[in-house]
């Protein structure tokens, strides 16, 4: 009797067991919906982002403030005329951004954004913009820098703080040298050295 009491618990007792170890998972998915229903983990995979790469390029950013049409206008002049870094002032920018540092060179992009000369001491820039890429595979792709720039130091760097596109989830940094710059109108040609990581 006893016998036959175990073999009819047994199965019980074996098929409960199944059910709740493959019931679990959504029990702690369904656990997790409950305490933090504004927020899921997600699978980079089934999202299409594969494995992380490094990607460099480099490009010359035309600022104009010159000519009949301007790529770079001034939009908060300095408060303080005694200001010799213009500290205050801000420009808004929609700069070309070429293969080489000539002006009749491959266009590739455009760096749009602003700048603002955030020092009392030296001329130091505040710049957030994004580099809008026009060309080949990038294009319509978008990276975003935003950081300090020393204008005047020979190699500056910038973080790389995020893109869209084939660039969505990127981060590295700029290095960014002077090709040229005019006293008198305030006109630059910049080499942007720039490194990405993305998927």
């Amino acid at each position: 009797m006893a016998t036959i009491s175990m073999a009819r618990i047994v199965p019980i007792i074996i098929s409960k067991f199944i059910i709740l170890t493959l019931l679990s998972p959504f029990a702690i998915v369904h656990a997790t919906k409950e305490n933090q229903g504004f927020l899921r983990t997600l699978d980079r995979k089934l999202h299409g982002f594969k494995k992380e790469k490094l990607t460099h390029f480099r490009a010359y950013w035309h600022d104009t403030y010159s000519g009949s049409n301007p790529t770079a206008m001034p939009v908060v002049r300095p408060p303080s005329n005694a200001s010799a870094t213009l500290f205050g002032s801000i420009s808004m920018i929609d700069d070309p951004l070429t293969e080489g540092p000539g002006v009749g060179s491959k266009l590739i992009g455009r760096a749009q954004g602003l700048y603002g000369s955030a020092s009392q001491a030296e001329s130091a820039l505040f710049m957030a913009m994004n580099f809008v890429f026009l060309e080949g595979k990038y294009n319509g792709s978008t990276i975003s820098i935003l950081g300090r720039n020393q204008v005047f130091s020979e190699v500056r760097e910038m973080p790389v703080i995020g893109g869209s596109g084939l660039f969505r989830f990127a981060r590295g940094y700029a290095h960014v040298k002077t090709v040229s710059f005019n006293t008198k109108t305030g006109d630059a040609v910049v080499e942007y050295n720039v490194y990405v990581l993305h998927y």
